[in-house]
Order: structure tokens, then sequence, then C-alpha cells
């Protein structure tokens, strides 16, 4: 369990709601005990009901909000009528009650009652102004408040806005700002007391405007979906996935609550209204995912559950549509600009979002924020976009953008002319003197500064030459002896292409560097080898090509396993498959708190053949004297790989031996890069690799105790039929294959048997289908 910052030991949370359990447990996921209190429920048997029922709540939460169930014990529940008084013994108090200003008012007044003085209190407010929540209230309580506005789900969006007032002590923000970032892994950005702050001001702009546009476009909800989502670098949820997932009414009052405050002449007036369909899919009940439909819903028709959309036209719901839009299909090779330049409605929309969105942002410089690291911050920590708003301006162009506002008679924003008054080429975003810069109106380029200890390869890339590199991989110097290794192909999916780099730069950086890090600034580490590639190779029968492949897979991660200087994997997100596979081969891990690792090939009908099959075997049953002892450390690796067994933190992935004792843990992304990078330095010295590994052979007597397990899974109804050919396919390279019981294998027999296994499996109808069903669709068949 990561240490928490000395400067908080103990917290509580007022409100158990959605946000409030979320921060709770958080919390815990740093190590912090935390007390949980809400109001008491009207003729409630239990008091406490609320915030305990809000603990069960966060340990079903899918994706999990603790990163190990044992941490919801750090939670003490209770209620605001009997338990206040514990307020008195703990550090910060967040409060992230209902957003109604005297409801918190009439709290804090309670609160200074009986909270220790110097003690923090927050308030997780996303609209509501600082300066109105602490008028009236003592300047005791004025100096030791502020706005901590956290995004769900809390344990994974990475935003946390963070307000002071004129009266806050500076050290109440220094304190919370660097717990926040170290210690609960959040990109803090300092915000303004303006409305909406950062992330919403722009954030849900950019909604409403998706929500007028696409009706004006005549587009169907899927069309708009798909074109504001990935083309744009918004996540797949798009438009109104999104606004499903928030809650059509939670969205109706964050919008209401966000107009209020603004001066009639800002541009969110002119979106504010969004499209009627939204307030007649309240009016029936239908509010989003929460309330079982909005614009999507699931029903069930002949016992078979279907997805509808709503038909913005008609209002009725049919069959939902997979649209490809001519638009979306060509940004996937032209980018931003082919998609906003297409000829098409598609492109039209598109155009006419981002002109909207962009320029709003924009012309919130310098009111918000005196550049644009802010803004752009805001949005992709806290809305999920793979640029901000003015790195989209500077991938299309400020004086393309401009250009084309003045064309089509929209007002270009003062910042952006401020900026192209500099040079017409000019850019927010600049690489000098082998520093990155941003773009202030009023005082020009300034160094982009990050917190101590955060760094981003992003920056470094933008003032250095790459090494080594093609479309899916590339080699950067990271500084101090350490090169680094970057996969960048779609959702990090690992081909020959990417094997190719990884090998030369071990090779590469062996001969010129004290070490190697491997990592990435994806969304995901690896979601695994390029089940493309195997398609295709299935599908026109080249089963050399194939295992070529597969034979150049576990070089280079052999090749990190013997490197002559230590190799240190640093991943986040998703690490499965073939991307835990080269992580497993990295002598160190440096991970992120958010990782997701496990060897998931049978869920697709293959078994892992990059080697992870070997190193879960040797990390199971190395030191084992003969097969007896053996057999017990395989029969775990038969059950991890054979039912694709996933841990959600490096808390479950210890125990299963995914992770080691030595491996690390970071809890901010941002800092995951210099401390892996420095793991890699402190092993450099001493470092020598290890030696290869040799494995005892099970025989027939160990298949024999793996089909038992298998005919107990069958006769529970888990394991279907080609789950019995994948699971006996996996048990015959754990067991040795053909070897007798006892006899040594080295570990070029394991890598054979793997790529039997998996050629083999390739082979079979069942698996084409299994590999066909989870690229049209994402999720498995079972057949």
């Amino acid at each position: 369990m990561p240490v928490s910052e000395p400067s908080i030991r103990s917290a509580a949370v007022l409100g158990a709601g959605t946000m409030g359990a979320g921060i709770a447990s958080h919390l815990t996921n740093a190590g912090v005990p935390v007390v949980l209190l809400d109001v008491v429920p009207p003729g409630a048997d239990d008091r406490d009901a609320l915030a305990r029922n809000a603990v069960e709540r966060m340990l079903r939460a899918s994706p999990p909000a603790f990163t190990d169930r044992g941490n919801a014990s750090l939670i003490t529940v209770g209620n605001v009528e009997d338990h206040l008084h514990l307020l008195a013994d703990v550090d910060w108090i967040a409060e992230a009650v209902v957003e109604r200003l005297e409801v918190k008012r009439a709290l804090y007044r309670r609160v200074e009652e009986v909270r220790r003085p110097g003690s923090f209190v927050s308030s997780n407010t996303s609209t509501l102004p600082l300066s109105l929540l602490v008028d009236g209230q003592p300047e005791s309580f004025r100096r030791d408040f502020c706005i901590t506005h956290f995004f769900n789900p809390v344990r994974y969006m990475r935003l946390l806005e963070l307000v002071a007032g004129p009266d806050t002590r500076p050290d109440v923000i220094d304190t919370l700002a660097r717990f926040c970032d170290v210690a609960l892994g959040k990109g803090v950005v300092h915000c303004r007391d303006t409305p909406g702050f950062l992330g919403n001001r722009v954030g849900v702009f950019a909604l409403q405007a998706g929500l007028v546009e696409a009706e004006a476009a005549g587009l169907t909800v899927e069309e708009a979906d798909a074109l504001m989502g990935r083309p744009m670098g918004i996540p797949k949820t798009g438009l109104f996935g999104l606004y499903d997932l928030i809650g059509l009414d939670l969205m109706q009052d964050v919008v209401t609550s966000l107009k209020l405050p603004l001066p009639a002449s800002d541009a969110f007036y002119e979106v504010a209204p969004g499209i009627a369909a939204v307030q007649d899919l309240v009016s029936r009940g239908h509010t989003g995912n929460k309330g079982g439909a909005g614009f999507y819903r699931v029903r069930e028709v002949d016992g078979v559950p279907r997805r509808e959309a709503l038909d913005l036209a008609s209002g009725e719901y049919r069959p939902v549509t997979r649209p490809q839009p001519d638009a979306a299909v060509a940004a996937e090779s032209g980018g931003l600009r082919a998609l906003v330049e297409h000829p098409d409605a598609g492109g039209r929309f598109a155009w006419r979002v981002l002109a909207r969105t962009l320029s709003y942002a924009a012309s919130l410089i310098p009111e918000v924020a005196d550049g644009p690291l802010p803004v752009d911050e805001a949005m992709k920590l806290g809305y999920s976009w793979g640029e901000g708003p003015f790195e989209m301006l500077d991938t299309l162009g400020p004086g393309w953008f401009r250009d084309r506002l003045r064309a089509e008679g929209m007002p270009v924003p003062p910042a952006l002319d401020a900026l192209l008054e500099r040079d017409a080429g000019a850019t927010f975003y600049r690489a000098h003197d082998a520093r990155v810069q941003q773009f202030s109106p009023g005082h020009g380029y300034v160094d982009l500064e990050r917190a101590p200890g955060v760094v981003r390869l992003q920056d470094l890339k933008r003032t250095r030459r790459r090494l080594l590199g093609n479309d899916a991989a590339s080699l950067w110097d990271v500084g101090d002896g350490v090169a680094c290794v970057e996969f960048h192909s779609k959702a990090n999916a690992l081909s020959p292409a990417s094997m190719e780099i990884l090998a030369a730069s071990v090779e590469r950086a062996g001969a010129g560097h004290a070490a190697l890090l491997v990592y990435n600034e994806a969304p995901h580490f690896s979601v695994g080898f390029n089940l493309e590639f195997v398609r295709e190779c299935m599908r026109t029968r080249a089963w050399s090509a194939l295992d070529e492949g597969l034979r150049d897979f576990q070089d280079a991660c052999r090749a990190c396993a013997r490197a002559p200087i230590p190799v240190v994997g640093a991943p986040s997100g998703l690490g499965l498959g073939g991307g835990f596979e080269v992580l497993v081969h990295c002598d160190a891990l440096q991970t992120h708190s958010n990782v997701t690792l496990g060897l998931v090939e049978t869920l697709v009908g293959l078994v892992p053949s990059g080697g992870g099959c070997k190193a879960l075997l040797e990390r199971w049953t190395a030191g084992a004297p003969g097969a007896a002892q053996a057999q017990d450390g395989a029969l775990a690796v038969f059950d991890l790989i054979g039912k694709a067994v996933t841990a959600t933190s490096p808390q479950e992935a210890r125990p299963r031996r995914l992770l080691r004792d030595a491996d690390r843990v970071t809890m901010n992304r941002d800092r995951l890069l210099a401390e892996g990078k420095a793991y890699a330095l402190e092993l450099a010295p001493r470092y020598a690799p290890a030696a290869a590994p040799a494995f005892v052979a099970l025989g027939r007597e160990g298949a024999d105790a793996m089909d038992a397990v298998l005919d107990d899974l069958v006769g529970r109804g888990i394991a279907l039929p080609h789950d019995v050919t994948v699971s006996r396919a996996l048990a015959r390279v754990l067991c040795g294959g053909d070897a007798p019981r006892g006899a040594t294998l080295g570990e070029d027999d394991l890598l054979a048997l793997e790529r039997d296994a998996f050629l083999a499996l390739a082979e079979t109808p069942a698996t084409a289908a299994r590999i066909d069903h989870m690229l049209g669709h994402g999720r498995p068949l079972r057949n």
C-alpha cells in the first residue's frame, strides 16, 4: 500500500454520494484512514446507513474503486448528527454534499465548532464560487478553506482543480497540492475562482456545442459519437454516450449552474439551451445509464439484449448502428485537419464543434489562466482528451484556424490574434533552446514549468531527436544515460515492427547508455500482440510468417531479460497479453497504481507465446527441487493463464506473482517516467543479467492434474468446448510437452512449445471465430 505524505495522516469526507464515497475510497488507496459521514436517513433503523451503503457500493464498483478490497477497513462510517466530533482528530475535512449554497454554509458553521484549529477544510464543488461559500464564515475558517474539485471516478480521473481564496493560507494550498499530487496521484491544476473553473467551463461548452451542431447537421447519435470521439482525440464514449454516462438530469443542473454567474455576453449562452431531446428524455425518466435509458438503451427482444439508440427526429428508439462516417475514416490517416476539412456533413459537424470550442477556450485567456497550459491540462486530465484545446490549435495550425474563422464570419479570439501578430506561423507551444515554452498574451513566450519531479516524455520529444523509430515504436534519450523505448501504435498493439525497435533499442542502448526504460504516455501501455496481424496470417495461411513473428517477439523479450544494462518497464493502463510479456522480461517494474496486468490470450483462443508461459512458470516454480514440488506452481500458472486472470492494481498483482517484491509503485502517472528512470539508474552500478532459467518437466502426471481441474470447470459449466482445447494446449506447454517427468528443460524448449501451441490453435475455426469477434465487437466470444 502506498505511504501517504506525512502532512495528511487522517481525513474526513462529508457526504457519501458518488463523489464523496469516491474521495473516501481513494484516500484509503493512499493509506489514509477516513471518517465518512452523511445525514441520517428519515425513519432508518441504521443511522449510518448512507455512509455504510456507500462503502458497499464502492466495493462493488467497476472498475474497482479500491486498489485492494482490504482498504475499505480504513473507513469509519457515521453520520453528521452523532459523529461530527470525530472531525477534531483529522488533518483534512473534504466536503462533498449537495450543490446547494445554504446547505454547505450551514454545515461549515457546524464543522467550525468541532474541527481542530489549523486543520484543512475543502469543498468538492464544481460550480459554486469560493467567494460565496466562505461568505459570512469567520476568518479562522476562511484561512483554512479552499476548493478541491475531483473528477469522477475519483481513482481513475487524474484532474484535481485546486482553488484558493484571498484569505487562504499558502500552506493549505502547498500542502494539499503536494499531497494530492504524490499520494493521491492527481494532476493538480491551480484555478482562479471563476465559473466552472477550467475543466467544466470548456468541457461542458464542448458537449453543448456538440448537441447543437449534431442536430443542425442532421446526424444520428451514433454518427455524432463516431465523429466526436476518437477522430477528435476524445474518448470513444463520444458525445451522446458521455451525456448518458454523466446523467442527463445532472448535465441540465450543471449547465444551469454554469450559466447563472456568467455575463449575458458569454458565448456559453449560445450553446446552453442544447436540444429539446434532452428535456424530453428527462421528462420520461430517461436520465442516461443510471436511469436505464437515455440517448442509448438496452432492451430485451425475444430474450436477447439489444442495444438501441434514440432517433433524434422522431424521439423513438431503434436498433443501434455502427456507422463509419467518411470524415472519421479520413481522420485515421490524415489526422485532425483531414477530419475538419472533409466536405461531407460529418466533416462540417466536426469543424463547427471545434471552431466553437477552441475559440471559446482561447477567449478565456487571460480570464481563467495566464497561458494555455492549465486549460490543456484540465481537458486532458479531467475529460481524457488526447490533446488540449491549444494543442489542437497547434495541430490544426493557428494561422489556418484564424483564416477559416474569418472566412466564415466567426469571431477571432484576442489570444489567437495576439499570438499571430508576432509571427504568422507561430504556435501556442514551441521548443526554444532545449526548453519547451508556452505563449502567454501580454508576456510572450515563457518557459513551461511543471511540478518538481514531474517529467513528460511529450515535453522531451519536443526538444530532442529520436534515436531509432518506425510507425510502431521509437527510441529516445531521456537524459542521464537512460534511453526510453516508446510504443505508439493503435492501442499499442505490438506488431513485428514494435518488436524490431525493442530489440534494436536493447542493442543500441546497451552500447551507449547505462539503462533502458520501456514507457509511453498513451492511455494503455499495451493491449497485447496485434490480432490484426495474427488474423491476416490465419486468413492467408501464412504459417511461416506467423511463426517468424512469434520468434521475433520471443527474441525481443529475451533480449530485454539478457541485456547488458538494466531494463525497467514503467506501465500504466492496460499491460495485457503481449504487453505483459514485454514487462515480465524486464529486470524490474516501476508501475502506476492503476495498472491492469495479466495474460489474457485464452480469451481469443490462443496461449501466450512471447515467453509469457515460460516467465510465469519460472516465477512459480523457481527453486523447486523436482517435479512434485514444481507441480503446485505450474497448476497456479495454469489457473492464471487458463482463466485469463487480471490484476487491476499492484496490490492484486503481487500475490499472483505478476509483480515481484522488488517492483515499485507510483501513484501519479506524471511521475512515472522520472521514478522509473531513477530506479533504472539505481540498478545500473551493480547490474548483471540474470542467467537463463531451467524447468522441470511434469509429464503425464502433471497433465492429468491439469485435466482434473479442467474436468471440474466443465462440470460446473464454466469451461466450454474450445476452452478445453485451449487449456489442454496450455497444459502441454506448462508440463514440458512429451518430455518425461523430471527431465530438465531449457528456455528454448519452453519457447518452442509456446509457438507450437499458438500455431496449432491458430488453425482451428473456433479460435478464428474468437479473434473475429474480439476485433469486431471488442469483447470475448464464448464457444
